[in-house]
């Protein structure tokens, strides 16, 4: 059952849809590097199409009806987005779930430091990564720094043109003999992680140093005998950004790698860039929502943070936001029984907007060749995640496979299935079994991905092109 290649099938017309759409994605990927980012970008975007705040709907007691359009945000790092529909709520919503967080590293609360007159930060990683891919790339800072008296300072360093970049340092291959007999894993450890950031110490001017020394505080404001780049690091962030040392305790500081998104090939059939996994099914299911007006059954967006740890904390899909928000949206819309959240929530249908592993012709070894994703050939489902013998997965049934089938035929969109990897080999977890503990039936779908979790991913404009049509089409007609 070899799936055709979906670029076969277009017209010119398709075609300029497609590039379309897909300029509008590298845009999301430059501006949503981080989950808070994204999530910015997410409410200015469904504000612009008529969505109001949950806040907003209870504070003016707005009774909601079909047609209504409501988002609600945690933390600002998770975002639900609801279209109400025609049909009774407790009939179920169609949702479309995926993640906007991606593999990175982290800077840590006590991270600035000086060794042999280079400053660097201390970072811990983020995700599953191969942790030799992230030294000698330029990267950037993304993220906020918190005050003591709440101000909140927005930090990106790292993507303007005009900005300083940072690297993660590697040792030359003249000295690595030792590193080169080490596994893959242990070449490059966590702790060398560090972000080199500066070299240059601070010039302190003889006759502003000898005013200071007449000073109650001269000794608190001497720079530290070996910290004269760290000092002027200091002084920088002071100066330019408006924090200091103590405020990296409340901050969030996010290292990615620098720059913008690429078309690749030289038939520019393909993206290259950060965080695709799991951009790629945030931004069309995020677009599918706001294209689908008038629905039938109330359409849900659901785009959280942490699933690259396993879905965690409050931002996380295992947290209560979720149910809580659906149980807000249900009191607005007069439901007053305790029981039309569980009945919402079991008679819903859900894809599990996830990537999936791109067959790569130079590592088949690792993929079963008839059950793998291929670049150009459409959406993919996964029936099952999980690991060996489907431990952790979600398995979806049979009869809303066929359900599916119906809906993307009849609407024509280009759709594979694949597993991740050899049985004995692959692996993976989604959000999907998180949201199949409700009852409601759920399946892995999303967009097939070259380099996955590496600092630079690769897609297919045709997989994107035709995932938003798919989901566009679930939302209207599951």
């Amino acid at each position: 059952m070899e799936r055709k290649n979906a670029w076969l099938s277009y017209k010119p017309k398709d075609v300029k849809k497609l590039d379309k759409l897909c300029e509008e994605y590298k845009d999301y990927l430059i501006k949503g590097k981080t989950e808070r980012e994204g999530t910015k970008f997410i409410v200015e975007k469904a504000r612009e199409a008529g969505y109001i705040s949950l806040e907003e709907a209870i504070k003016s007691k707005k009774t909601l009806k079909a047609g209504s359009k409501i988002y609600s945000v945690c933390m600002g790092k998770t975002v639900a987005l609801f279209n109400i529909g025609t049909e009774n709520l407790e009939k179920g919503m169609n949702i479309l779930g995926a993640h906007i967080d991606s593999p990175r590293l982290d800077v840590k609360q006590n991270p600035l430091y000086e060794d042999s007159d280079l400053a660097f930060l201390d970072t811990h990683y983020y995700g599953g990564i191969k942790k030799y891919q992230w030294v000698t790339l330029p990267l950037a800072i993304h993220g906020v720094v918190v005050k003591t008296d709440g101000t909140v300072i927005n930090i990106v360093v790292g993507e303007d043109e005009d900005d300083p970049v940072f690297c993660v340092t590697d040792i030359l291959i003249h000295l690595a003999q030792n590193q080169m007999a080490k596994t893959a894993a242990k070449a490059v450890e966590g702790e060398n992680l560090d972000l080199l950031i500066g070299s240059r110490p601070i010039v302190i001017d003889k006759k502003t140093k000898k005013d200071e020394e007449g000073s109650a505080d001269s000794k608190e404001n001497k720079p530290k005998k070996g910290s004269l780049v760290t000092s002027m690091v200091l002084d920088i962030l002071k100066s330019k950004y408006g924090f200091e040392e103590e405020d990296f305790i409340s901050a969030e500081l996010e290292i990615v790698p620098a720059g913008k998104p690429r078309d690749l090939g030289f038939d520019r059939s393909m993206i290259i860039g950060y965080g695709q996994d799991d951009k790629v099914c945030a931004f069309t299911s995020l677009y599918a929502q706001l294209a689908v007006e008038s629905v039938k059954k109330t359409s849900c967006t659901l785009l959280v943070d942490k699933e690259e740890i396993g879905s965690v904390g409050a931002t996380g899909m295992q947290s209560k936001f979720f149910e809580n928000t659906v149980a807000e949206i249900l009191e607005l819309a007069g439901y007053k029984s305790s029981l039309s959240l569980r009945r919402c929530l079991a008679n819903s249908c859900m894809l599990s907007s996830d990537v999936s592993a791109g067959y790569d012709p130079l590592y088949a070894s690792n993929f079963e060749k008839k059950n793998s994703a291929y670049l150009g050939r459409g959406m993919v489902f996964n029936k099952f995640t999980g690991s060996r013998g489907k431990s952790g997965s979600n398995d979806a049934n049979a009869e809303y496979i066929g359900k599916l089938r119906a809906i993307l035929e009849k609407n024509k969109i280009f759709y594979q299935t694949a597993e991740l990897g050899k049985v004995d080999i692959g692996g993976g977890g989604t959000i999907a079994y998180i949201l199949s503990l409700y009852g409601m039936e759920v399946i892995d779908c999303g967009v097939a991905v070259l380099n996955m979790h590496a600092p630079w991913e690769v897609t297919s404009k045709a997989d994107i092109f035709e995932t938003e049509k798919g989901y566009e089409a679930f939302l209207k007609e599951a």
